[in-house]
């Protein structure tokens, strides 16, 4: 199968982790993205805001090819993804292929996604193991290191049922982790919680920016925006409305339909 694509052969700038470059997506008559110019530097964190049913979601959903895009291309790390482009055509990857490009995109959905039926330890160690091929006492070590991280390695033998929504999530988060990604993607991570959980999430998802970890959040939370993001991008009717620093969009946003949205949730 191929795709058309105007950036098959294009060379990424240098120091850019995650490239997307005229990405269409429609599902059925729906036009859900309509040509996504989106650059991510290494270390960077990019937040996503908007309404619902902007686009956001389904972007992400491009960037590790859970949906695929109809125009355009996604590129990590210099690696286009789902496709291998030759001569200004992209070609599809076999699924293997795919799922390797995947290890390297650590994705967190709003609603944990989690195994119901292994421990929060073994959700950790699973896709390493299975995926990666690395040794299973290695990979232990890393999954219990990083759930100290996160402030849970006492539930390592807990299930995920026995857990909260903030340490669900919090797993899930560990999870992705767990693959040593180079870009870490997060679904609306807070949409599913009960507020006074919220803050734990969060409070995670801050460290792993002061850590330099590559992230793109999808959120509501204006405020966790505005005090971890290096770029804000406003979204509405599948393209990019603005981006820049949070203290240009969130502060002094030059789109009305920017300054419509921040009027009702700021």
């Amino acid at each position: 199968m191929t795709a058309a694509t105007h950036h098959a052969d294009a060379e990424p700038a240098r120091g850019v982790m995650v490239d997307v470059r005229g990405v269409h997506k429609s599902f059925g008559p729906l036009e859900v993205l309509r040509g996504v110019d989106l650059q991510v530097r290494a270390g960077e964190v990019t937040v996503i805001l908007g309404p619902s049913g902007s686009g956001k979601s389904t972007l992400l959903r491009t960037i590790n090819h859970l949906e695929k895009v109809d125009r355009g291309s996604v590129s990590i790390d210099g690696e286009l993804i789902g496709y291998r482009g030759s001569r200004g055509k992209l070609y599809e990857l076999k699924e293997k292929e795919v799922l390797r490009q995947r290890t390297h995109i650590g994705f967190v959905f709003q609603n944990f996604n989690l195994f119901p039926h292994l421990t929060v330890l073994e959700n950790l160690v699973e896709a390493p193991v299975s995926a990666l091929r690395r040794p299973r006492e290695e990979v232990v070590r890393g999954a219990r290191a990083l759930l100290d991280r996160v402030g849970l390695s006492d539930k390592a033998d807990a299930y995920p049922r026995q857990l909260s929504g903030g340490q669900q999530q919090r797993v899930a988060v560990a999870r992705a982790l767990a693959l040593e990604p180079k870009v870490l993607l997060f679904d609306e991570p807070t949409s599913a919680l009960d507020p006074e959980l919220v803050g734990e999430v969060l409070d995670v998802i801050k460290d792993l920016a002061r850590g330099g970890t590559t992230m793109i959040v999808v959120t509501h939370e204006t405020g966790f925006a505005r005090e971890v993001a290096d770029t804000v991008v406003f979204m509405d009717g599948g393209v990019i409305v603005e981006q820049g620093p949070p203290s240009a969009v969130l502060d002094a946003p030059r789109h009305a339909r920017t300054r419509a949205f921040l009027s009702k949730v700021l």
